[in-house]
Order: C-alpha cells, then structure tokens, then sequence
C-alpha cells in the first residue's frame, strides 16, 4: 500500500459537513487535505439546491433547537458556534446574499447552491485545502492510517486528527450509502442503525387507485396524527398518492412519529381532512340535502369541492354503507383513516435518521473510542425536518468538528511534523 502525504487535519466526505470542518481548520490554521469517493465535492449540497437553495431558516431560537427533537441540545451547541444567522453572514462573505421567504425559510437571492459551492471551493482553494477525488473510505491500516481505494490502487495517509463526514445512508448515488457503520462498529463506535427521515410510508393501495391517482398532488388537506409523547398533532399542507403510498412535505413533517409508531406497532393509522377549514356540520348539510338527480361524486365535487385523488380517497377507504350515511361520510370527510403500512427504503429518503450515537463522541465530536477522529454532519445520530434545519445542523456540526481536530493536530503532530 503506498504512503500519503502526511497531513495535520484530514476531512473525509466532501458535502456541506466536510466542506466546512475544512474551512473551519484552514481559518485555525491547520493544514488540511479532503477526501472524496466521487469526482467532485459537494454533490449532495447542489442536488438540496434544485429547486432553490434552502439555506438556513429564520425561526428564532430556542425554537429552532427544538425542530432537532431529543438532541436539540447537542445539536444547539454546534449552532452556539455557527447558527442561522451566522450561516447568513458566511454566505455574504463568499458574495451571496439571502432573503427571508413567506414560510420563514432562507434562500441565496438567485435560488442556486451553484455560485455559492463555487465560491466556496474556490476560497478553500486559496487558502491552501488540498482535494482529492475518488478516495474511497476503507477505514484504518493495521499501523492507524487512513485507508483509501483510489484508480491507482490503495493509499494510506497519516493525519494528526481525521474529521469524517460521510453522510447518512440516503441517497448512495451521491456517496452517503452507510458503508461506513461497519467500520467503525468494527472500531468500537456506537452507531445507532441508519433509519429513513423525512420519508414517504407505504399504504396498501388498490390496483385501481394507483392507475387512476399515483402521482397527484392532495391539496388542500390537514394530516392529524399522534406524537411521540401521545400528543395529537395537526397540520396542513400538501402531500403526493404516490404509486407505493403517500409522500410529500405534509408526511415529511410527521416521519419521524410515524417511523417510530410503525417500529412499535407494525403499523400506524393517520387521518386526513380532506376539506380543512369546513364545519362538520356544514359538511352533513350539504351531503343529506336533497341530490336532485346528481350522482355523489356531482355531489363532492360541486357542493364540497371534492373531485380527482380527494374522491378517490374516499371511495379506497370506505365501504358503500359509510358512503351512503351523511353522517359518517362526513365525519370521514374531516378524518380518513389512511394505514401507513412501513416506510419507504432509506435510500428513498431525503435524510437519515440513526448514526454514531452522540454518547460515543466527547463534546468536541471526537469518537472516545478513536482518539483523534471527529464525526460531522449526517453520519450523526440527529434529525430534523426539512426547511433548512437539516443543512444548517450540517454546516454547523461541520464547523464545531474542524475546530476541533485543528486544535487536536496542533498537540498530536504526525510523526514526520
């Protein structure tokens, strides 16, 4: 196996996570080199910036600490370094402004994570970071280096600290396909299993519905559903009937309850206002008025304003008898049993829940079992929500790490320092 160059602070994983443990160490002063199995850095951070770069959100803390659930406060004291507003000051320091959008969210003032990456590399550049691409992980040699699979065969490089931020187990395509966990369980680390978040569930759909509806949007309706702490929940918004059940921002909100009912339960019924804002009584009036000759879906559609994979919600869910009763098929109008079956495959997911469990890292991020190695970013045992809490845990998680392991190199040189 050939020898690396030896380097104070390696970052392994080139996402937003590993991207800034770089910066971070770089700015302490620390030579660092980052490694990536892909062709190119931050892969993951462009595709989350599709439809618009989600940058960060504007919810004030405490709140937003609490969108991190039972790590919200690990996970604030990675904000205490670099929190929502700080991320906005860094943006505009690498020449991209952000606005506040109607729901609270942060966004570059253009929308796209590309001129953002772009001038991030380019400063990490200057400063000094060297990258280094198709390094594949493989974990540690017999005599503590890190080991890579490159095209030109294995490299072991040596580092006084090692900052690993190799994503969740979502997405593989773009490098984060969990590869890691038996590594380092190999190693001692504590890593709770890789679990989807923010994911769509399966419902047990008839064939005809999955013709007639997969792949159109529900909107308006309210998911109601029950918490962890048995606490009834509702919210609006939108979701998607998709082929293998139910996805969509609404059920993203909810996984995470949902995800851990199902693992308790085998299963998890939720129930959806179809009409949301409509009194339940209204709703009787108007389904045992007199039809006149009109059908019950002329009905739905004209009186409730129910038609397309709303109506069709319906007629899977309920037997003829509750669709001919103004009484029940308005209390279903207002809460229709869906059963939530399992969730979709991790790889499906938009984030991972489970990883190396906070209890196994000091509070720099340093693993007790691996002196000198930091955990950043996805890899972590956390989760949150979408609507920028996920980058911003990242990217802050990523500066505590740098910190860090730039402060342990400066007292563990590599044995050529």
């Amino acid at each position: 196996m050939a020898d690396g160059r030896d380097v104070e602070v390696a970052v392994v994983g080139g996402g937003p996570a590993g991207l800034m443990a770089a910066d971070s160490a770089l700015a302490a002063g620390a030579s660092v080199a980052l490694y990536d199995a892909l062709g190119s850095v931050g892969r993951k951070f462009l595709l989350a910036g599709k439809g618009g770069l989600n940058l960060t959100h504007s919810e004030p803390r405490p709140a937003f600490d609490a969108r991190y659930r039972e790590r919200a406060g690990a996970v604030g004291r990675w904000l205490d370094q670099l929190d929502a507003n700080g991320l906005r000051d860094w943006a505009r320091a690498l020449g991209v402004d952000t606005f506040v959008g109607t729901s609270g969210r942060v966004f570059p003032t253009d929308l796209k994570a590309a001129p953002l990456l772009r001038g991030w590399v380019r400063r990490l550049r200057e400063r000094g970071l060297r990258l280094h691409a198709h390094h594949r992980f493989e974990g540690w040699t017999p005599d503590a280096a890190l080991a890579f699979a490159t095209p030109q065969g294995p490299l072991a490089v040596r580092a006084g600290a090692v900052v690993l931020a190799l994503g969740g187990g979502s997405w593989p395509v773009l490098g984060s396909d969990g590869a890691w966990v038996p590594v380092l369980r190999g190693h001692g680390v504590d890593v709770a299993p890789l679990r989807p978040a923010n994911c769509g569930f399966d419902v047990d759909w008839s064939a005809h519905f999955r013709e007639r509806h997969a792949g159109h949007p529900i909107k308006p309706v309210a998911l109601c559903w029950v918490d962890g702490h048995g606490v009834v929940q509702r919210r609006q918004g939108e979701m998607v009937a998709s082929e293998h059940g139910l996805e969509g921002s609404l059920i993203y909100a909810a996984s995470a309850d949902l995800r851990e009912a199902i693992a308790r339960d085998g299963a998890v019924t939720v129930h959806l206002d179809l009409v949301p804002g409509r009194d339940g009584a209204a709703i009787e009036r108007v389904l045992a008025a007199p039809r006149r000759g009109r059908s019950l879906a002329e009905t739905l559609r004209r009186g409730l304003g129910i038609g397309g994979v709303r109506a069709g919600l319906l007629h899977e869910v309920l037997d003829a008898g509750a669709k001919a009763d103004p009484a029940r098929l308005a209390a279903a109008i207002g809460a229709l049993p869906v059963r939530l079956r399992a969730p979709r495959p991790l790889a499906e997911a938009i984030s991972t829940a489970g990883g190396v469990r906070f209890e196994a890292l000091d509070a720099g991020g340093m693993c007790s079992a691996l002196p000198g190695v930091f955990c950043a970013g996805e890899m972590v045992d956390w989760e949150a929500p979408t609507g920028g809490y996920l980058l911003t845990a990242c990217l802050a998680s990523g500066r505590a790490a740098g910190v860090a392991a730039a402060a342990w190199s400066a007292h563990h040189p590599t044995a050529s320092d």
